[in-house]
């Protein structure tokens, strides 16, 4: 069961770190909103990982047979090298790739609430925003955002996986 999730979890992780440098440097110039599409598309399918490495255990390790439970179990722990593989990346991507990510992408939230809110609902939203502001330039909880966004993601695929490849033993 190690080595299925080792490999899985590593190939989770290579997968959703390239698809996310591609979105990255392909993209840009794209919206944000085109961007968080392509990211979270990137994590779905480097998380298919997880229902691949359910059925490898079922098939190859396990004899064809997988408890629900563990088969859960397998899913949360591949994604949980996915998750901290990605975590680490956006630390990287904020403080050495990108260092400007923060202010631009605060820069655009501005404007585009300035564009969309009436005056005295922009004035609100605005100081909301501004009483963030600092808590999201923490590098801790930029990790901890994208390693739980990941996570949660990873924790739906593993229960749909779980719930297409259990399979329990045959009384013959």
């Amino acid at each position: 069961m190690k080595n299925t999730i080792i490999r899985y979890g590593v190939y989770s992780a290579i997968t959703i770190c390239l698809l996310a440098l591609a979105g990255w440097f392909l993209g840009k110039n794209l919206d944000y909103s085109i961007q968080e599409v392509i990211g979270y598309t990137g994590m779905v399918v480097s998380l298919l990982f997880v229902f691949f490495g359910i059925k490898h255990f079922r098939d190859k390790e396990n004899n064809g047979i997988i408890s629900f439970r563990k088969a859960v179990l397998i899913g949360i722990l591949i994604t949980l090298i996915a998750a901290l593989a990605f975590g680490v990346l956006d630390i990287i991507y904020i403080k050495y790739i990108n260092p400007d990510f923060m202010a631009e992408y605060y820069t655009h939230a501005v404007e585009e609430m300035r564009s969309s809110l009436p005056p005295a609902e922009f004035e609100i939203k605005f100081k909301e925003l501004e009483a963030q502001k600092e808590m999201f330039s923490n590098v801790f909880l930029n990790f901890l955002l994208m390693f739980m966004t990941v996570l949660i993601i990873g924790f739906i695929i593993s229960l749909i996986s779980s719930l297409i490849l259990q399979r329990k033993p045959t009384n013959n």
